[in-house]
């Protein structure tokens, strides 16, 4: 659209000054330096002494040269302006809209890094509708990506920085995702997260192997290594060919309507104490308890039996369908 108007006054501009010289060269019989220099300055309105003395024909056309050149003045002057003006108001809206729309949010994940993992993190995030603010140095970067994502909320600057994490709420946030380039700079934002908030789940990447224990150190919960996923991930799509494909299906949530999920049990919720055949939550919801991870100990139990107690602050690793999910979340709540 700005593109169309930028060549349209162009040619506009281009036809008048061509119109002009031939006008003057057949009214007045000029040659065609005069008739040019003439037309440059009538259509620029700058008010220089004519060329030659005019016919009464010349003098009309020379009217209409005047007109033509300020209508196109007058419309090159109005975009130029309202470019600056509406672009400058609408980026300070914009802003202005994030700013409280990050200065609310809570229970939210923080993305630090926006590469190829970064990316996909925020395209998982975006398709299950879970809250996250993103931490990108380079404004650009982030913007494009906010043109595929306009309700993304993100901070500019250094996820190193706790100013930056602060802005990007991480006194209310639930979790830290660490994604940067160098195992230096994740390292740091695990120090700095788990300082400012102590309540935080902190995942961080890994480039070097010999990290992932430093990375543990400083605060991290969950320490991924791209290279040794991958890895493993190749051996089983050779090994477990339908297994891998099936959980790649789950977790991607692609072709079934079904969701992969976990829900904490809370305390004063309807199933806190009860054994799973009390509960009966397979019966009335329909949905797969997987396995129950206990609030106490450090222990999941896969495929728990009827007389297993559902403690509170246990975390139910379910499989069903999204509004089964639903059901399980509020009768744990």
């Amino acid at each position: 659209m700005v593109q169309k108007r930028i060549t349209t006054i162009i040619i506009a501009f281009i036809t008048v000054i061509f119109g002009g010289t031939i006008g003057y060269t057949i009214i007045e019989g000029w040659p065609f330096n005069e008739a040019l220099y003439m037309t440059i300055i009538t259509v620029s309105t700058v008010g220089f002494q004519e060329v030659r003395p005019l016919s009464i024909t010349g003098r009309i056309f020379t009217i209409i040269l005047i007109l033509s050149g300020i209508m196109i003045i007058a419309a090159g002057a109005n975009f130029i302006f309202s470019s600056i003006i509406h672009g400058t108001f609408r980026d300070v809206f914009r802003r202005q809209g994030m700013e409280k729309k990050l200065a609310k949010i809570e229970n939210h994940f923080i993305i630090c890094g926006l590469g190829t993992i970064g990316e996909d993190i925020i395209k998982e995030f975006i398709r299950v509708g879970k809250p996250f603010v993103l931490i990108e140095m380079q404004k650009e970067v982030a913007e494009k990506m906010e043109k595929d994502h306009p309700d993304m909320l993100y901070v500019i600057g250094n996820a190193t920085d706790d100013e930056v994490l602060k802005r990007a709420g991480i006194d209310k946030a639930k979790g830290v995702i660490a994604v940067l380039r160098h195992d230096a700079d994740n390292l740091y934002i695990c120090l700095s997260a788990r300082s400012l908030n102590p309540k935080l789940r902190i995942i961080s990447r890994a480039i070097e192997s010999e990290s992932i224990d430093k990375l543990r150190r400083a605060g991290a919960d969950y320490v991924f290594s791209p290279e040794r996923i991958g890895g493993v991930s190749l051996a089983a799509a050779a090994l477990r060919p339908t297994v891998t494909s099936f959980l790649d299906t789950i977790l991607k949530g692609e072709h079934l309507n079904l969701l992969l999920d976990e829900v904490t049990v809370r305390r004063n919720s309807a199933v806190a104490g009860k054994t799973l055949k009390d509960a009966d939550i397979t019966k009335n919801i329909g949905i797969i308890i997987l396995a129950i991870k206990s609030a106490t100990i450090d222990k999941l139990t896969f495929n728990p039996s009827s007389d297993t107690v559902i403690k509170p602050d246990d975390t139910l690793i379910s499989f069903g369908a999204p509004e089964q999910m639903t059901q399980l979340k509020k009768i744990c709540s």
